[in-house]
């Protein structure tokens, strides 16, 4: 299993397993179960999902010691601001069933973020949190929180893939050496990413599908990436990545697919921002 080192000298997996969005929580724990089993080690998932405890019990189930695990979870915005933050952390611990985290992230850029950075930096000097970062933050938000709080933060988790290659972003986080963890590898299926003919031409050359030219595109940019199934074959394919690479072409042909603009979630947009609230 190929790792990235974090800006704290963390080894961190650079493909692992999500659970956005899987919402039954036996399939979820089957799912997360069959993706250790088939041997990755890094497993993403958040308050918001309603799936931590579903994520610990096949963590568990699986007998492997809790070193060769990397959990990841995250914070919601309900639980913005310091006091919230601790409280919100002490539940993710227990639904988990571990005492301390391999990375721990603010999921939103909204409300007291500034609080709960704060309650991340302690619970990490005490050794709770191996790892510290944030998810879905723009230029402008992170650059905020760099400066005006002492530890920066290790990951910033961004909508990235073929169609939204985060380019401008990924130069200031290589400035700050924070690294990117790509949600939605897939684009969520939209533009037809798996019938993309770029995408499509290059996996026949190597006798792979378009979902592992993604990973493995990925993977060659040091893009930590967290694709999700809950079926066993796609499971089993999303890791088989290593027998491959790709040449100068295919990257260049892939860079080419950008068109530096989300997909799946504006972050800017006030419809969402309301929506993540609840006030839509």
């Amino acid at each position: 299993m190929k790792t990235i080192q974090l800006n704290n000298g963390v080894e961190m997996p650079l493909l692992g397993f999500g659970v956005f969005q899987i919402t039954d929580l036996k399939e979820c724990e089957e799912s997360v179960l069959t993706a250790l089993q088939r041997g990755y080690r890094l497993i993403d998932t958040a308050a918001g999902y309603g799936n931590e405890a579903a994520v610990g019990k096949a963590i568990r189930r699986s007998n492997l010691a809790r070193q060769e695990v990397f959990i990841s979870s995250k914070v919601w915005i309900t639980h913005d601001g310091y006091e919230e933050t601790m409280a919100s952390f002490k539940q993710s611990l227990k639904k988990l069933q571990t005492d301390y985290l391999d990375l721990y992230l603010v999921h939103m850029p909204y409300g007291d973020y500034h609080g709960s950075w704060r309650a991340m930096e302690e619970l990490y000097k005490a050794g709770k949190i191996r790892a510290i970062g944030v998810c879905n933050f723009l230029a402008d938000r992170l650059t905020d929180l760099i400066l005006t709080h002492e530890i920066a933060p290790a990951i910033n988790q961004m909508e990235t893939h073929p169609f939204n290659q985060q380019k401008e972003l990924r130069q200031l986080m290589s400035k700050n050496n924070i690294k990117l963890m790509a949600w939605g590898p897939f684009a969520e299926g939209q533009n037809n990413i798996f019938s993309n003919e770029t995408l499509f031409k290059i996996g026949k050359k190597y006798g792979k599908t378009t979902a592992q030219v993604i990973l493995r595109w990925l993977k060659e940019e040091d893009i930590i990436a967290i694709p999700k199934s809950v079926h066993a074959n796609r499971i089993k394919e999303n890791f088989a990545i290593a027998d491959f690479s790709l040449s100068q072409e295919d990257k260049e042909q892939i860079s080419q697919l950008d068109k530096a603009k989300p997909l799946i979630l504006n972050i800017t947009a006030l419809s969402e921002v309301y929506r993540l609230h609840g006030l839509a």
